[in-house]
């Protein structure tokens, strides 16, 4: 006869729950590997594409330093300086190890380093994109979740035509409109301008409160209306009509059936609207005065500085990459379907 000790049942929660974390650790680690494996080829060609900017756009930096009156000779100079003499790919070469340590280059307008440019403005970007990106995330979650929970009620009906009317609403316009009434009319948020947060949470969030309120409107429509499509789809399955039948309360139901499966399509639209935010956003900076991401990438292009453009593109692509990446692997996490490659 065997007996068990009382000590054996809690060693084999133990040995259970961790066997459970390292399940848990490999499915995240094979996740990231498989992103890495997609990510690190699209990052390759991107850069490749983006350095060909130069080369396609047929500027230089002689014609901005010298004029268009320059001579063959000063404008061969000037190219030699930046090295624009060598073959295309060894100036790929000495760019692509620059970018990897981090250095975008020197502007050809100013001579300034383009890393510190875009640091300064993609700074501010990011603190609006960041909190325009909460609150689309939490209206929009609130709204698509009363929306199917409410399926086919006035409720429903009212939140649907809501966000629909949102959804077409510029940003540029609802920048307007928000200056106009809760800055200038009612005096609650300042009009225009940025603080850093160094000198007080208070004052930078009052300086981006309006303008991530005008960009969080298309991110509030696209994450209900997807939300609400998904999880009235999941009470549809099998395994919610199974759940049912065990006698399990509606509330276990949809935090551990339906929504776990219906967050999908809601998780990539927050990946694919991040980065928009952040490099998107050129006319809302100029409405509420900010010099933001957008805004100097905007500017070099019309100044015809490649190399910050160049820079701006590289930024771009490691923040859609990096966001992406995170987004697999939340979606790796909580959701069954995705853990088992569906």
């Amino acid at each position: 006869m065997t007996t068990t000790t009382p000590e054996a049942g809690p060693e084999r929660r133990r040995g259970l729950t961790e066997a459970t974390a390292r399940h848990a650790a490999g499915r995240a680690a094979a996740t990231l590997g498989r992103s890495v494996a997609i990510f690190v080829p699209v990052f390759l060609v991107a850069t490749f594409v983006t350095f060909a900017l130069r080369s396609l756009s047929g500027l230089s930096p002689a014609r901005i330093q010298l004029g268009e009156e320059a001579t063959p000779e000063a404008i061969g100079r000037v190219e030699a300086e930046w090295g624009l003499d060598q073959p295309f790919l060894t100036q790929y070469a000495n760019w692509f190890t620059d970018v990897l340590h981090g250095q975008l280059g020197t502007s050809w307008v100013n001579g300034a380093d383009i890393s510190t440019l875009i640091g300064l403005g993609l700074g501010v970007s990011l603190s609006v994109a960041t909190f325009a990106l909460l609150i689309g995330v939490v209206a929009g979650f609130v709204l698509g979740t009363v929306a199917a929970l409410r399926r086919t009620t006035l409720v429903d009906r009212a939140i649907t035509g809501f966000v629909t009317v949102i959804s077409v609403m510029p940003a540029f316009v609802v920048g307007i409109v928000l200056v106009a009434v809760l800055a200038v009319g009612f005096g609650l948020f300042p009009s225009a301008g940025y603080v850093p947060a160094e000198q007080g949470v208070g004052p930078w969030l009052a300086h981006i409160t309006l303008p991530a309120l005008a960009l969080s409107f298309d991110v509030v429509a696209d994450v209900a209306r997807q939300l609400r499509s998904s999880l009235v789809a999941a009470y549809g399955e099998n395994y919610v009509t199974g759940a049912v039948v065990r006698g399990l309360s509606p509330r276990r139901i949809f935090f551990g059936h339906v929504l776990r499966n219906g967050l999908g399509p809601a998780l990539v639209t927050v990946g694919q609207k991040f980065p928009a935010l952040v490099g998107a956003s050129v006319i809302t900076e100029w409405i509420f005065g900010l010099q933001g991401f957008g805004r100097f990438a905007n500017d070099s292009a019309q100044a015809g500085d490649v190399p910050a453009v160049q820079g701006v593109l590289v930024v771009s692509i490691v923040l859609v990459v990096s966001f992406n990446l995170i987004i697999n692997l939340v979606l790796a996490r909580v959701m069954p379907a995705s853990q088992r490659g569906v």
